[in-house]
């Protein structure tokens, strides 16, 4: 520890300032860091109260802040990580082209609908997402329904994550949760964790992944290629 570095805190390159303009903001990477050393940094108990006050200066954040862990949570937040575990989105692939589906038409819309009229081809495509927990990379397969301007998703049972969305899905139906043979148990799960080196997690962590998870397999570029594919396609 120096004098003027105390707490041995990480100098990091801000990014630019806030939106106020009174304080640099940083990427949400950096701010990772700036977590551990808040909360995983022991700081003697008679210091804590210089601690706050110091790591906010030290990282230039704006005085106007009532609490500087709203700051570093906000952009944990927004980097995903759930208690403690570090979730990141990584690259996409597309596995296979469309696969044109056909779709029934009901014999009551088609008769309202114009003989001109086209109908809204649907089309399947095999999708695979690679998300990391604690720098572990995890595959996630899953196949996107395309019809029209609408879009599902629909994953394998294969990948720790992909059975680890069904279980959290299965959940909500206790029925099936005690008969599907395919449906992991918490305990199971956290084995699998535990042998590929992550900390286990609760109940709610899982669901928080989850959901993570479903927001995150789509992003902007992958949208953009999906589409080129359909224009393509018609």
């Amino acid at each position: 520890m120096t004098h003027n570095n105390p707490y041995n805190l990480i100098p990091l390159q801000p990014t630019g300032r806030n939106d106020t303009n009174t304080a640099n903001t940083y990427a949400p990477e950096d701010m990772i860091k700036i977590y551990e050393q808040q909360f995983l940094t022991e700081v003697p108990e008679d210091k804590l109260t210089e601690f706050l006050p110091f790591l906010k200066a030290f990282y230039d954040i704006d005085d106007h802040t009532l609490d500087v862990s709203a700051v570093i949570f906000d952009a944990i937040a927004d980097f995903c990580i759930i208690y403690n575990h570090k979730v990141k989105v990584g690259r996409y692939q597309i596995l296979e082209g469309l696969v044109k589906e056909d779709i029934g038409e009901d014999e009551n819309d088609a008769e309202g609908e114009s003989s001109e009229e086209e109908q809204v081809q649907a089309y399947t495509l095999e999708c695979k997402r690679t998300f990391f927990i604690n720098d572990v990379e995890l595959p996630y397969h899953f196949n996107l329904f395309i019809h029209g301007d609408n879009y599902s998703t629909l994953t394998k049972r294969e990948s720790l994550l992909e059975k680890m969305y069904w279980f959290v899905s299965d959940s909500f139906n206790e029925q099936l949760l005690d008969s599907s043979k395919d449906t992991e148990s918490l305990a199971s799960i956290n084995e699998k964790l535990a042998s590929l080196g992550i900390r286990e997690m609760d109940l709610t962590t899982i669901h928080e992944l989850v959901d993570y998870i479903e927001d995150s397999i789509i992003d902007d570029a992958m949208a953009e290629a999906v589409n080129k594919l359909l224009d393509e396609a018609e």
